[in-house]
């Protein structure tokens, strides 16, 4: 896997001040993308153990939140296979730190068995996930007043509740 960017003090993309990785690949390739260089996989640098020792370090002080996935698209298959291993070290080690992830994939449409980017890691890093922000960016619904999301038909789903109670819990500014 390849990735675009690490950002060690974002406050852009989720609560508070959070540790952040763009990994690099996406085939959603969607109009008016704020990250398009990152739909080529091999866009960027190589994700290495350095790169996620890096990331853990990064998240080891007091005032980080947590941790954000970004894009590219972290749940196309071939990512998932290598962000799973960082979700247990980082809930392993930070079990008190928030996880993010932002996807332009659906969750009860393409992350669930059967769907377009289910595979074999995609349960182990959902249920490593506190806050998911999903369905593809479409430009035409874009609106900057939009909190964590850049258009109105994406959606922030408070991810151990969706998957405790079997349906979709939207996220409350606050639940964290």
């Amino acid at each position: 896997m390849n990735f675009a960017n690490l950002k060690k003090h974002d406050v852009a993309n989720g609560v508070g001040v959070r540790v952040s990785l763009f990994v690099s690949g996406c085939t959603h390739r969607c109009k008016g993308c704020f990250n398009a260089e990152a739909w080529d996989f091999s866009y960027g640098r190589i994700y290495t153990a350095e790169t996620e020792d890096e990331i853990l370090r990064a998240l080891d002080h007091a005032y980080i939140a947590g941790l954000s996935l970004l894009g590219g698209e972290p749940f196309e298959p071939s990512n998932q296979r290598v962000l799973v291993g960082l979700l247990e070290r980082v809930r392993e080690r930070f079990p008190q730190k928030t996880v993010w992830c932002y996807t332009g994939y659906t969750l009860e449409r393409d992350l669930c068995a059967g769907g377009r980017a289910y595979c074999e890691a995609t349960d182990a890093m959902l249920s490593r996930i506190d806050v998911l922000v999903d369905g593809e960016f479409i430009e035409e619904k874009k609106d900057l007043k939009l909190k964590f999301r850049g258009s109105s038909n994406q959606r922030i789903i408070d991810l151990p509740r969706t998957l405790r109670e079997g349906r979709t819990q939207l996220w409350r500014d606050g639940n964290y």
